[in-house]
């Protein structure tokens, strides 16, 4: 498993309409993006990884108030052992009324 089908499945159980990259197609009321940042090794033994962090950043798009939204994805997250390692508001979209929110999240799997 990895991170990106692992955040795929949590978010899709919460109830959002979830993809990786971009969003295609007509986007809903509320939507969320997944974007890998970062793949690396922070353990080594003889040379060798043990563990490899994987880490996405979550953009949550909505055209209602998302804080409670967020909050409950963030706490999700967390309980399904997740590590949040940042949140951001990055603004309200003119042109297409989306709030937008990030919440970078790290995951570590065995090498």
């Amino acid at each position: 498993m990895n991170i990106l089908s692992e955040l795929n499945q949590a978010l899709s159980g919460m109830g959002f309409d979830v993809e990786t990259g971009v969003f295609s197609g007509e986007a809903p009321d509320e939507y969320i993006v997944l974007t890998s940042m970062s793949d690396t090794f922070p353990m080594f033994a003889d040379n060798m990884p043990v563990v490899e962090a994987q880490e996405v950043r979550i953009s949550l798009y909505s055209r209602k108030n998302y804080i409670n939204r967020k909050k409950q994805m963030v706490k999700n997250l967390l309980d399904l052992g997740f590590t949040i390692t940042g949140q951001n508001h990055l603004g309200r979209e003119d042109d297409t009324g989306f709030f937008h929110a990030a919440v970078d999240v790290v995951k570590s799997y065995k090498f």
